[in-house]
């Protein structure tokens, strides 16, 4: 496809033609089909397109495509209940303003870590990653057991 351009000898207006080829089997000759797009304007050297060109391509410009099916990318059935009632305990009684207050950075780790105590008292902290992939907690990610050990050490008495 390619833009040809032609010039009326009688008016002196230069058109431009949108050219296609194809193969002509009777005649066994190559062709071409010419489409009308515009004329040229002689002061900028633009194509101004024609009304009937403009149709064609103005619905493709102003609507924009219809979004369409948006893929699911991820399920996950979690249990939040329990997480829930804690998270209620913890801001009824002033204990998640406290953790915040003395350890701003931590302080949703140790709620978690907390929660995870407290909920599943028979298992040891190794199962954390286990129990986190299931439950809705403060954190919301994965606490390895050599980090939840840095964190106790972390705190002191003090």
């Amino acid at each position: 496809m390619s833009i040809i351009y032609q010039t009326n000898k009688k008016t002196g207006i230069i058109y431009a033609y949108e050219s296609k080829a194809y193969w002509d089997k009777e005649k066994k000759q190559s062709r071409a089909k010419r489409t009308l797009i515009g004329k040229i304007d002689p002061d900028s050297g633009k194509i101004i397109p024609t009304r009937e060109y403009r149709k064609q391509t103005k619905p493709a410009i102003e609507s924009p495509a219809k979004p369409g099916p948006v893929p699911m990318l991820k399920t996950q059935r979690s249990f939040f209940g329990e997480n829930y009632l804690l998270d209620q305990i913890g801001k009824e009684t002033g204990v998640e303003v406290d953790l915040k207050a003395c350890f701003p950075g931590q302080y949703k780790k140790i709620l978690s870590l907390a929660y995870y105590l407290i909920l599943e008292k028979n298992n040891s902290l190794s199962r954390f990653s286990h129990w986190q992939r299931l439950h809705i907690h403060p954190f919301g990610d994965d606490i390895s057991s050599q980090r939840s050990s840095e964190l106790f050490q972390s705190i002191e008495e003090s």
